[in-house]
């Protein structure tokens, strides 16, 4: 009984927010906020970067598919997360919060795992949106990965 006590005094020290500035993301990331500023917790936003899905068949002699025209991509993706960051600072520039802004190229989900891993997070925020049948068979989504896949503690916010 005593561990089950102590587990739920575990004050809530850091929480890792992933935030592509979507809406379901701008939710998470208010929730998120007001989660860290009521128990004082630091706030690790994570942005992530897709990186770019070379094509199935590449042909050298077909301009804009080589290995340039995916590193551009990348860098486009990087851009899309950085300018996310911001839109997130801007979003929380009147809270009087500790906050950390991370930009990560990779899968999303193992992309804000990862950065809670890191920072020993006590909490992980997603949003959720429902994705389409494609999203679904492929991949899932980044809130049904991150729940799946991790030990530490998940809010899904919808």
């Amino acid at each position: 009984m005593s561990a089950m006590i102590h587990d739920v005094e575990r004050p809530l020290d850091t929480i890792v927010v992933g935030f592509d500035d979507s809406e379901p993301a701008r939710r998470a990331l208010g929730r998120a906020a007001d989660l860290a500023v009521a128990v004082g917790a630091k706030l690790v936003v994570v942005s992530v970067a897709s990186p770019p899905t070379p094509p199935v068949a590449w042909d050298a002699a077909l301009p804009g598919e080589g290995p340039e025209h995916l590193a551009g991509e990348a860098t486009l993706q990087v851009e899309h997360a950085e300018t996310s960051l911001d839109d997130a600072r801007r979003l929380l520039n009147t809270r009087t919060i500790d906050a950390e802004y991370v930009s990560e190229l990779g899968s999303p989900a193992e992309r804000i795992m990862a950065a809670a891993e890191e920072r020993d997070a006590d909490l992980i925020v997603v949003g959720t949106r429902e994705p389409g049948f494609l999203d679904r068979l492929l991949e899932g989504s980044v809130s049904q990965n991150v729940s799946r896949h991790t030990h530490r503690d998940v809010l899904i916010v919808h």
